[in-house]
């Protein structure tokens, strides 16, 4: 399958640079890249907020989602409204990514029209292998979902950041700030609003492309910006540091 057009929503909450992605990834597939408004203003309808609030997790080892009681739904509207106003809550991001589908004009649904879309809010994935749910950075499909948030949140830190962060919990009843953290823990590691977002999400918007033409989610390399990092060290070895691409991924998108 040929991705003809690539549509990619905005995410305003947050320091995700839509046009620098759409610049960057036009440059690798041959143009035909375009930037849209948020998705959930410019495509969302009512039935968007009860599929919110039907695809939150419960707990991290509880497959069941949803609460669709009148409360959640009206905490997604308000979420949809005022985005600034959303956090805090796990959503099934292939749940989302089926109700996003649902959401699109029927016109655009087809396969060679990747839609990516730029999230404000934390997705995860259900593992059967270990009956847990996993926080991610990117759902492919149709439309693919790259969450901002998963950024910092999904690949996991090192360890001494959890300890630390477990330490100062324990001393002043709270999160130690992020510098703090960053002074203190040895390592790389993104962080919430980290300036490098933009450029750490441009490979993940070209995976979600990918996926549409190869069938392919992820590149089993771990310095090619295909790969899909555990672990924030890798994830920056992978997206922020040359080569950008393993040679067989250099031979179609450039770089090596």
């Amino acid at each position: 399958m040929s991705v003809e057009r690539v549509s990619i929503y905005r995410a305003p909450t947050t320091v995700a640079d839509a046009d620098a992605i759409e610049e960057w990834l036009a440059e690798r597939i041959g143009g035909r890249v375009e930037v849209r408004d948020r998705f959930l203003r410019t495509d969302g309808d009512d039935s968007l907020a009860e599929a919110f609030a039907a695809a939150r997790v419960r707990s991290p080892g509880e497959r069941e989602t949803g609460n669709t009681m009148l409360g959640a739904v009206r905490y997604e509207e308000r979420a949809m409204a005022e985005p600034e106003r959303a956090g805090g809550v796990l959503y099934d991001g292939i749940a989302l990514r089926l109700a996003f589908n649902d959401a699109l004009p029927v016109g655009e649904r087809g396969l060679d029209h990747a839609h990516v879309v730029l999230l404000d809010r934390a997705i995860a994935t259900w593992g059967d292998h270990d009956a847990r749910w996993h926080k991610r950075v990117v759902v492919p499909g149709q439309p693919s979902i790259v969450s901002v948030p998963g950024l910092y949140e999904a690949p996991a830190k090192p360890e001494a950041y959890y300890r630390e962060k477990e330490r100062h919990a324990l001393l002043s009843g709270g999160a130690p700030p992020r510098e703090v953290l960053e002074n203190e823990v040895e390592g790389e590691f993104l962080i919430a609003s980290d300036p490098r977002t933009t450029d750490a999400l441009k490979g993940y918007a070209l995976a979600a492309v990918h996926f549409l033409e190869t069938g392919e989610a992820f590149c089993p390399e771990e310095g090619c910006r295909l790969y899909d990092a555990h672990y924030q060290e890798d994830l920056i070895e992978a997206q922020l540091r040359e080569p950008e691409f393993c040679p067989d991924h250099a031979d179609r998108y450039g770089g090596g």
